[in-house]
């Protein structure tokens, strides 16, 4: 299971595996806590596969940026916190993605960015990251 069924479901914490679709909307799963919820079609949902961090020269897929952060971190969770410190939550973003674009990343999509990666580990969900890289290139 790759990043193109995880959801972020505005309004709802943290993230969602997408189950089934429905005619209104779909079921999703939470990563959380496994809990079930449904949502309609106007909810405004992002897949994971779709959200790009800017830099100063692209956009790069969230998907690089959660690669980098496993090879920083050797596929553990980050040495930071969510909630720690501005300071500390740029600093350590920038050894991460040293370009990226402090005027239009905040430090709210660090946190995100952050929380979502640790999420994702903890679930065992980043494994897929470099065959999906993989596939895209072929």
């Amino acid at each position: 299971m790759g990043l193109e069924t995880i959801l972020s479901i505005a309004q709802k914490p943290g993230l969602y595996k997408l189950v089934t679709q429905t005619r209104g909307g779909f079921i999703a799963e939470s990563l959380v806590d496994g809990k079930r919820i449904s949502a309609n079609l106007r909810s405004n949902v992002s897949l994971l596969s779709e959200i790009a961090v800017y830099t100063l020269t692209e956009e790069v897929p969230l998907r690089e940026v959660f690669k980098k952060i496993k090879e920083k971190e050797n596929a553990a969770q980050t040495s930071v916190s969510h909630k720690d410190s501005k300071d500390a939550l740029e600093e350590y973003f920038f050894n991460v993605l040293p370009d990226y674009d402090e005027d239009r990343v905040y430090v709210s999509d660090i946190k995100k960015i952050i929380k979502w990666y640790n999420l994702l580990q903890k679930n065992d969900l980043l494994n897929n990251l470099e065959e999906e890289t993989t596939d895209e290139e072929e």
